[in-house]
């Protein structure tokens, strides 16, 4: 099994690089690999609104850059980790129209991210990071994605690069997390075939007006 991890941090190996690392770490310790990929350093548009991706149904967004080739990544991968600093109590700038544009193509493309494990995980300096948190697990939600749990919010506390190893709270939240995640992805593998997975429904879509 495999599991990719996106880093949306300008830092490519500040406070959320670290915390993905904890998390990898309990995930190669049960033998399941672990990709991670640095966004928050990419010069990445935003979502243009244009539903090209729904009308053309290939799996892509019309901005052709390297969003492209992580959705691919995504779709086959076991399980997947999104990982934000907390820029004014919200997901970074870059990491955010990643997210908008690929969870939007994945979703509308027949929900390619469907029955696969994610894990959000955000790293704060002091405040913002359970709104951030929150905002993550947005997007594996909507996605009908199955979400790991930890002992706390999967969020780590640092500033300068590396710090968020002190935090000896955070430092468990994240190898709980990971041990689950891994646990979740164990479980769903071994039940191929034994558990009949819930039919996939049609979305419906609805506006409430007078």
């Amino acid at each position: 099994m495999k599991v990719v991890a996106f880093n949306g941090s300008p830092h490519k190996e500040g406070n959320t690089y670290h915390a993905i690392k904890m998390v990898a770490e309990e995930l190669e310790n049960k033998d399941i690999e672990t990709e991670i990929i640095q966004v928050g350093n990419k010069e990445i548009r935003g979502c243009l609104a244009c539903n090209k991706c729904v009308k053309n149904q290939n799996e892509k967004c019309i901005i052709d850059d390297q969003v492209n080739d992580w959705i691919q990544k995504m779709k086959a991968a076991d399980g997947i980790i999104i990982g934000s600093p907390v820029h004014y109590a919200a997901i970074a700038g870059t990491m955010k129209s990643f997210l908008d544009r690929a969870f939007y193509v994945t979703s509308v493309n027949g929900m390619m991210l469907r029955h696969k494990v994610g894990a959000p995980v955000a790293a704060v300096r002091r405040s913002g990071g359970l709104p951030t948190f929150n905002q993550l697990s947005n997007y594996l939600n909507y996605s009908e994605m199955m979400m790991p749990t930890s002992n706390y919010w999967s969020v780590i506390h640092g500033t300068s690069p590396g710090e968020a190893e002190k935090d000896e709270e955070g430092r468990q939240i994240m190898r709980v997390l990971g041990k689950n995640m891994a646990y979740l992805m164990q479980v769903m593998k071994n039940a191929e075939g034994e558990v009949e997975a819930p039919a996939k429904e049609r979305k419906k879509l609805m506006n409430f007006i007078r």
